[in-house]
């Protein structure tokens, strides 16, 4: 049978896709993280789903429970925070199913970046001012980040930059941006975005940290850096331009 990679979105439980919902009421195996996928998603499984929470597992465990499903004759709903395509871990499932000879495929899901987007009202790419949006991450505690793709380097072309899974260090990367951004660049930190709970921190370089710590902020968040968040005086798009419109 087929594993089914879903983006469950950025933390509201309604913020899964349509398809994905669907594929997840016919999956009667469900994997899932739970300290990150919303538990009301569950709701949604058939009665009498094999429910697993991934949180406790490494790599072979998961991989085994996938590979027993399937060999069961069973469909597999794996969810995935977020969209499988950015910082989800679902390539080095996807070669182990490979290798296994499980067929797979994947459903989209709106990406935390884009939640956070929404829940600052900003588009982070704004004519004039940024086209161009990067994400990146750090590498504290974490898989090394290829030569080139440090904070230094990719700062320098001062592109719209989200950074998951780096709010523990909001610090260290403030030290690493300083030199292409300028302390007085806009910076916001969405935790939570979406949720019930969500937290909006806004401020620049210079005073970002100081917020991020006064708040608690540890996790579940994302760091927006750039002049689209304040962008105010910039040309209409193209696309909609009274010029382009009478041509």
């Amino acid at each position: 049978m087929t594993v089914h990679f879903i983006g469950a979105g950025p933390g509201a439980a309604d913020l899964v896709t349509v398809r994905g919902q669907r594929v997840l009421a016919a999956s009667p195996v469900c994997l899932y993280a739970g300290a990150l996928v919303p538990v009301e998603l569950l709701e949604s499984c058939p009665p009498g789903a094999r429910l697993v929470d991934t949180a406790d597992l490494d790599l072979d465990q998961i991989t085994a429970e996938l590979v027993a499903a399937h060999e069961r004759g069973q469909d597999v709903a794996r969810l995935h925070s977020g969209d499988p395509s950015v910082f989800s871990a679902v390539a080095e499932q996807m070669r182990r199913l490979d290798a296994a000879g499980v067929p797979y495929d994947v459903v989209p899901g709106v990406p935390a970046f884009a939640a956070a987007a929404a829940a600052l009202k900003r588009e982070l790419t704004v004519p004039g001012v940024g086209q161009t949006v990067v994400l990146t991450r750090t590498s504290a505690r974490a898989t090394p980040m290829p030569p080139g793709e440090d904070l230094r380097t990719l700062s320098r072309s001062r592109s719209t930059m989200v950074l998951h899974l780096a709010v523990q260090r909001i610090t260290e990367v403030v030290a690493e941006l300083l030199p292409g951004y300028g302390p007085d660049c806009p910076v916001a930190v969405v935790a939570r975005a979406s949720r019930e709970d969500e937290l909006i921190l806004r401020g620049t370089l210079s005073d970002i940290a100081e917020q991020v710590e006064s708040a608690g902020v540890k996790r579940t968040a994302v760091i927006v850096v750039g002049d689209v968040l304040t962008a105010h005086d910039f040309p209409d798009s193209h696309l909609y331009s009274t010029a382009r419109c009478r041509a």
